[in-house]
């Protein structure tokens, strides 16, 4: 797609309130549709500045401007992958799937097997969507308090 960067987080990046408001419109469909809420509501540019520092960001940007990000948070034998989000705008046009694919050749060249990932039991779309992507099944876990599963883990081996 011309016109498309995805590259990892600058150190100089200093937008934290434009990249808060993509992270915020783009979750803000699960308003109403999961239970409990999206953790995305916790988000401050400030502490998602502090995120930055402690995960691994990619960024994808479309003619100049901000159209995507993931964080990848480094555990034992993987990289676990989260808050993936695309503009309204830019949906559908492969986005999403080069962000994964940046995090992916990260956790490779760190000598990590796997990519993992959580998403909401209610959101089916997210569940094919992974899945065409090489994600299978791991495991549904519930949020505290809950007495049925609320997520379910997904899990890809790498090359």
């Amino acid at each position: 797609m011309t016109g498309l960067i995805v590259t990892r987080l600058p150190e100089d990046f200093s937008a934290w309130a434009e990249l808060h408001d993509l992270i915020m419109r783009s979750f803000a469909y699960m308003d109403g549709v999961i239970d409990p809420p999206s953790s995305a509501h916790r988000l401050t540019p400030a502490n998602l500045r502090d995120k930055a520092r402690n995960e691994i960001c990619f960024i994808a940007t479309l003619d100049g401007r901000l159209a995507g990000c993931i964080f990848a948070a480094e555990r034992a034998d993987a990289f676990y992958v989260g808050k993936l989000a695309v503009d309204d705008s830019a949906r559908g046009m492969g986005i999403g799937r080069e962000l994964m694919q940046a995090a992916e050749h990260h956790a490779v060249a760190q000598g990590k097997p796997t990519l993992e990932l959580q998403t909401r039991i209610e959101l089916e779309a997210n569940h094919a969507t992974f899945g065409r992507m090489g994600f299978v099944e791991f495991e549904r876990t519930a949020h505290e308090g809950y007495d049925r599963p609320t997520s379910i883990t997904y899990r890809k081996r790498l090359n």
